[in-house]
């Protein structure tokens, strides 16, 4: 059965670090586009940084130069090292896989960040 489970959020002051993880199970992670989005309360669910299918990035305007994504294959997870971090960050962080060349994709049930002093 198919999973993504996310870990790694919690309370962090702004200015401080975060890593967060997905760890997948039951894909061919090889074969999935993999990438972190966002969703704050009253708002859109929005791209936060994914790989492409020629393994370039994206990263939403907002988070250029604070965050990274990153990914180990043989332990089939990916990562958001995440610093500098703002109270507008404040969101729940979902996984995403998105199969290459497929209409499919799967999400994680998310972890909550929370930037406040």
């Amino acid at each position: 059965q198919v999973q993504l489970v996310e870990s790694g959020g919690g309370l962090v002051q702004p200015g401080g670090s975060l890593r967060l993880s997905c760890t997948a199970s039951g894909i061919i992670f090889s074969r999935y586009a993999m990438g972190w989005y966002r969703q704050a309360p009253g708002k859109q669910r929005e791209l936060v940084a994914a790989f492409n299918s020629g393994g370039s990035t994206t990263y939403a305007d907002s988070v250029k130069g604070r965050f990274t994504i990153s990914s180990d294959n043989a332990k089939n997870t990916v990562y958001l090292q995440m610093n500098s971090l703002k109270p507008e960050d404040t969101a729940v962080y979902y996984c995403n896989a998105d199969r290459i060349g497929s209409r499919y994709e799967f999400w994680g049930q998310g972890t909550q960040v929370t930037v406040s002093s």
